[in-house]
């Protein structure tokens, strides 16, 4: 068993899904997050842009096998190479220990 965390950009939330689900991992949890980017030295003198560098963002996780791993990844990597955007979704892969 292995933990997969995802992380999107709030706009892709059903997107992601709908992956979770072709992948058949049918368990899963999300959470809101924050997510930023740094901001170039020029811009970040000004204090007003400085709120400006979060964007709402989701992570997603489940605990599953090598598997359906496997097949997220592919359908993850086939929806980033289709994207317009610069806002990729970020996976990956933890080996779990122990569990209970």
């Amino acid at each position: 068993m292995k933990l997969v965390i995802v992380t999107s950009v709030e706009a892709f939330q059903k997107d992601v899904l709908k992956i979770f689900k072709k992948a058949n991992i049918e368990n899963l949890s999300a959470t809101e997050i924050k997510g930023f980017k740094n901001i170039p030295s020029e811009i970040s003198s000004n204090w007003f842009s400085a709120g400006k560098s979060a964007n709402e963002s989701t992570m997603f996780f489940s605990f599953t096998d090598d598997k359906h791993i496997d097949d997220l990844f592919n359908l993850m990597q086939e929806f980033n190479n289709n994207l317009e955007t610069n806002n990729p979704l970020k996976t990956v892969v933890v080996p779990i220990e122990k569990s209970l």
